[in-house]
């Protein structure tokens, strides 16, 4: 399995998360090729995690409303 690296695109990263599920429940993989797998699937599931956790972030600073009722924004990482 290729190792995923953080720079992968949510939907690229769900893709590649879909098919190795797909590889994982056919059955036909060794042991070590099934644990291989695992690994890259978690991996893959954290990668989305982030990314989603990442856009919530940003969604939740987009929605931000003054006491006076005016949308704020600010940049993100602003508040880290």
């Amino acid at each position: 399995m290729p190792e995923t690296t953080p720079e992968l695109g949510f939907e690229q990263a769900l893709e590649k998360l879909q098919l190795t599920v797909k590889r994982l429940e056919s059955g036909e993989l060794s042991l070590d090729d099934a644990l291989k797998g695992f690994e890259e699937g978690v991996r893959l599931t954290r990668v989305c995690q982030k990314q989603l956790s990442d856009a919530e972030a940003r969604v939740e600073q987009l929605m931000g409303v003054s006491v006076a009722g005016i949308p704020q924004t600010a940049p993100f990482g602003a508040g880290k």
